[in-house]
């Protein structure tokens, strides 16, 4: 089969999010949305690889160029997405749509071409990594979605209920500043510097401001002590950051963030909530989210080296002396950390 695939920019492409959106096979991360603020943040270069047939799309491969003088140039579908599947026709083979792209990647001098499938396109190819993915799927009865929940996630939102934890669906600046601060508690807790907070600007920007995402915040006697930012793009809900003050962790307020936005997108006539991704080694993190009664499945990333001319592992990880360094990192140095690494990390 011959066709030739076009290069689009998203951010120019005034049909984008409608093209999207009649694949079907759809994630948040495919939105135009997303492609300007990571294009605004760090000035990724946006490269869609696609094809059009009958005004319907056959193939859409989001590729973002990151040029970087300290980790090299390369192409990511996409960079801080935890997923985000090639929409490929299923009578069009995939090493057909591969081909081009490497093609220009070696013409671009890209290191290696980068992709996040959970689609299971690559059935014959080992992955770089691998992650679970927990989805939920939704209905417009709130207490028939709660009764489904394991014992353990009922109780936990319960005793947040009983010890006067509030929750409120934010889209304000103010919101994101709030839960910005939390963020970079959290992200010292783990070990790793916090996004910068233009990024979260952006964020605000592109995607909250425009209804297409939201921040709800936890409270308890008039503080802020939990908080997740969620996304949404056609009928699909996306959990993509979590953050929360260790001081109060007892009260359960997450799990109650986590209900009340299930709740509001159920409600909404949302049809899907997707709870983002989880490290393979992280049992209690899959534990949490299995306790919503939730589907997993495995999302694999593979990633292309093209002066070898084959996918090849990756087996890079933050060391566990990094962490403990940003462990103990005062917050002010380590967000300057995040300014100036998470462009490279990419």
């Amino acid at each position: 089969m011959d066709f030739q695939l076009e290069i689009i920019n998203p951010l120019n492409f005034r049909s984008w999010d409608e093209l999207v959106l009649s694949a079907g096979d759809y994630s948040f991360f495919h939105s135009s949305a997303w492609a300007r603020v990571l294009s605004e943040s760090y000035n990724y270069k946006p490269l869609y690889f696609v094809l059009i047939r009958k005004k319907r799309p056959a193939v859409i491969v989001p590729v973002m160029e990151v040029a970087s003088f300290l980790t090299g140039k390369r192409g990511v579908s996409l960079p801080f997405s935890d997923y985000c599947n090639p929409i490929i026709s299923k009578d069009i083979p995939i090493s057909q749509v591969l081909s081009p792209i490497i093609e220009y990647g070696k013409k671009s001098r890209w290191k290696h071409l980068e992709i996040r499938d959970d689609d299971n396109l690559l059935t014959d190819t080992a992955p770089s990594s691998s992650f679970y993915v927990h989805s939920l799927k939704l209905f417009g009865n709130g207490d028939q979605i709660f009764s489904d929940f394991q014992g353990s996630t009922k109780r936990n939102i319960r005793k947040a209920v009983r010890e006067g934890v509030t929750v409120r669906i934010c889209n304000s600046p103010e919101s994101v500043k709030a839960f910005y601060r939390l963020h970079c508690l959290t992200r010292k807790r783990h070990g790793v510097p916090p996004q910068p907070f233009y990024f979260f600007k952006k964020i605000y920007k592109h995607i909250i401001s425009e209804n297409a995402g939201f921040v709800a915040l936890a409270m308890h006697r008039e503080k802020t002590v939990g908080g997740s930012v969620y996304f949404h793009f056609g009928e699909k809900a996306f959990y993509k950051y979590g953050a929360s003050d260790r001081n109060y962790q007892h009260l359960r307020a997450n799990n109650l963030i986590m209900w009340e936005s299930i709740k509001w997108y159920s409600e909404n006539g949302y049809k899907s909530f997707c709870f983002g991704r989880t490290d393979l080694a992280n049992e209690g993190l899959r534990r949490f989210k299995s306790g919503w009664r939730t589907t997993e499945r495995i999302v694999r990333y593979f990633k292309y080296d093209l002066k070898k001319d084959a996918f090849v592992s990756d087996t890079k990880s933050m060391p566990p002396s990094q962490r403990f360094i940003f462990n103990r990192m005062p917050i002010p140095i380590s967000k300057w950390m995040g300014r100036l690494l998470y462009r490279h990390a990419g």
